[in-house]
């Protein structure tokens, strides 16, 4: 065995462990701190109540403040702590589809062309939806395969074996 696969082996397993904590710490942060903006602040979804997608439409926008809010501070708690990640991550990608349809999303397009250009961060007239998708795309692993080892979701699994 040389010393590259001997690395690339060490690599693995740390990778075992720690692989979705980069992810698990980054999503965290991020939605917290939206969390936090909402807490800190002052109540701006009845401008775009009818831009949410149904059923969050349907709701009062103080409800939907307050459902967003709590999200946002709790779910990445969750995360962080690597418990119920793949709950938490699915309450994020919910989060954030409304979050892109209700604000995020250019309000006018008519070819992909013209959409694509709302693939940015700063909305210059036609939606800014790049960092919300790749909010959803770092999610996904963690929905899709959990919280990995470095968790308490791995502690509690191991536990009641």
């Amino acid at each position: 065995m040389n010393a590259l696969t001997r690395t690339f082996n060490q690599v693995d397993h740390l990778g075992s462990w720690t692989a979705d904590l980069p992810l698990r710490l980054f999503l965290a942060w991020e939605f917290f701190e939206s969390g936090l903006e909402k807490f800190n602040g002052s109540n701006w979804f009845a401008d775009l109540q009818g831009s949410f997608p149904f059923p969050f439409n349907a709701l009062p926008a103080e409800l939907n403040w307050q459902l967003s809010m709590w999200a946002e501070l709790l779910l990445p708690l969750l995360l962080l702590l690597g418990l119920g990640t793949r709950l938490a991550s699915a309450g994020l990608m919910v989060l954030t589809v409304v979050a892109i349809a209700a604000v995020h999303w250019p309000a006018q397009w008519s070819s992909l062309a013209e959409l694509a250009q709302g693939y940015a961060i700063t909305d210059q007239g036609y939606g800014n939806f790049k960092l919300p998708l790749i909010y959803l795309v770092a999610l996904l692993p963690l929905l899709l395969k959990g919280s990995g080892r470095m968790s308490l979701d791995h502690w509690l699994k191991a536990r009641s074996r």
